[in-house]
This record gives structure tokens, sequence and C-alpha cells, in this order.
């Protein structure tokens, strides 16, 4: 029987005064990432929870969340920040997220455009990641419901793609099966997780090696969205190609050949971002490619 769909979390942040840090849209030069943890993210965090969850002590969160924080880069600070929530939000997992999910501001609405005020999210899918595989977080019940529904909500604002690939790891079928499911979701953002959380060679995230060795069990994900109304969906299938390719380049060809018969401009604009690298290099199968596709 179809899973339904879980149920979003916009109604309730619309009743609270939930905040965002004030982020820019690009990194300046002499700056980097790992200010967009900071005082204020931490500051904005504690505010949000403390509407979210009753009794939750801000002044506490505040303390082990500033302490250490500094000198860190900003995945570590990702990271340190989960863990001062999970010292701070209750203890079972399925009761933290629930706390979690309350505090999210509102899904984004656009799809280009983003700006790096999204990063403030990280913490969030780094407490996923760390607490939501394991039953012993969870008061011995299996975790993997409470994980889904987290970055179900997470990536409409952000992205789960870093937090869903230990899921992929320890459970792949489980978690493809609902990857398919969210292919025809109505959100971009999650139709988009679908691709980019499954890419073998994700950037900054960790590898698949699973599907390094073998990318075949992603591959209907890719047929479902190969031809998404959406760009920023479409982009995303191109790179998951282009990650396939550095390892199986025979395999994404053939994907391209067939896809390329009937294709429309959308698709073909998808097929030679996805062998661009190997055109590049003056693979004589990417060229080709690129040739049909204009």
């Amino acid at each position: 029987m179809k899973k339904a769909q879980p149920r979003p979390a916009s109604a309730a942040a619309a009743a609270l005064d939930l905040r965002l840090p004030a982020a820019p849209r690009s990194i300046a030069k002499g700056s980097s990432l790992a200010a967009l943890l900071g005082s204020e993210a931490v500051e904005c965090l504690a505010h949000n929870l403390v509407q979210a969850g009753r009794g939750f002590d801000a002044t506490a969160f505040r303390r082990t969340a500033n302490e250490g924080l500094a000198p860190l880069g900003i995945t570590q600070r990702g990271a340190h920040l989960a863990r001062a929530l999970r010292a701070h939000l209750p203890p079972r997992y399925e009761e933290a997220v629930d706390v979690l999910l309350r505090s999210l501001t509102p899904p984004l609405t656009a799809t280009d455009d983003l700006g790096l005020g999204v990063f403030f999210y990280l913490p969030h899918v780094c407490f996923v990641s760390a607490y939501g595989l394991d039953a012993e977080h969870n008061g011995g019940r299996d975790p993997f419901e409470v994980s889904m529904r987290a970055q179900y909500e997470i990536t409409r604002r952000f992205s789960a793609e870093f937090s869903i690939r230990p899921f992929l790891i320890r459970w792949p079928e489980r978690t493809l099966a609902r990857l398919m499911e969210w292919t025809r979701d109505p959100d971009p953002h999650v139709r988009r997780l679908c691709s980019e959380g499954t890419r073998p060679r994700l950037p900054w995230a960790q590898r698949i090696p699973a599907f390094v060795r073998d990318p075949r069990p992603t591959q209907p994900i890719l047929e479902a969205l190969k031809d998404d109304p959406d760009l920023y969906v479409r982009r995303s299938v191109a790179n998951h190609l282009g990650d396939i390719a550095k390892d199986h380049p025979a395999l994404v060809f053939e994907i391209c050949e067939r896809w390329v018969e009937g294709a429309s401009a959308e698709r073909k604009w998808l097929i030679r971002h996805a062998v661009r690298h190997p055109a590049k290099k003056g693979v004589a199968a990417a060229l080709r490619l690129r040739k049909r596709a204009r």
C-alpha cells in the first residue's frame, strides 16, 4: 500500500515568530561560509526552539552551542551545533525531531537564487544523520520513518542531500524505495533530493561506495526525473550522470544515446550538460552525443 506523504510543517510555522539569520547572497572575498553558523545563527536557533518546544532552555543551549564554535569550519559547526541540539532537546529522537520540525520556517517557494541563508539548516541535517539511524537513540524503536519525515521537511528549506546518504548506505533498498515515491512529489526541492542525494560522488559529502561500483540502482530515479518540469531538478539529473561518467562512461553514453531519441529541447540540454566533461577531454562518444543533442 502506498504510504501517505508527510504532512507539511508550514502551517504551524506560520503561527510562530520564527527567525532566520541575515545571510549574503554569496561569500565575499575575505569571508568564509563558517560565518553563516555564528552567534546570530545560534541565537535564531535558540529563539525558534523556544517557540517550538515548551521548556526549552535557551540559555543553556546558547552556552553549549557557542563553546568551542569559533575555530570550526562550516561542516564542523554543523556537527557541533547538532551535538548541542542533542544535549538540550528531548532525549528520545522522535520527540526531538518533533520539536525541530515545529521550529522550521516556511518552505522555500523558489528554486533559484536561494542565497546562503539556507545553510542555517545544516545543523538540522547533521542531527538527523548523527542520531536518526540507530534505534538506541529512539527508545529502541526503528527511527527510519521519523528520519524520512524529518528529511522531507528539511529538504524543502535547505537540502537533505547530505543526511540522506548514511541511510542509503545503511538501508539502500528501503531508502531508494522512499526516494522513488518522492520523484512524484509536487515540491521540486523534494524531487531534486531524489537525484542529488543519490549521486555517487556528491561534492562535500561522503561517497556511496556501492553506487560508485554499480550505479544501476539509481537509474529508475533518473528515468523518472529526466523530463522533470523544473530545471533545478533536471540539472541534478545531469550532474548525477556526470558523476557516473567518472567511473562508468560507457553506461552514461548508452543512457544518453537512448534518451536523445525524440528528445525535447530541455532533455537535449540535460544530455549536453551530462557529458560535458568527457567532451572537453575529446572523448568521441561524448562529442557525438553533444552534436546529436543540439
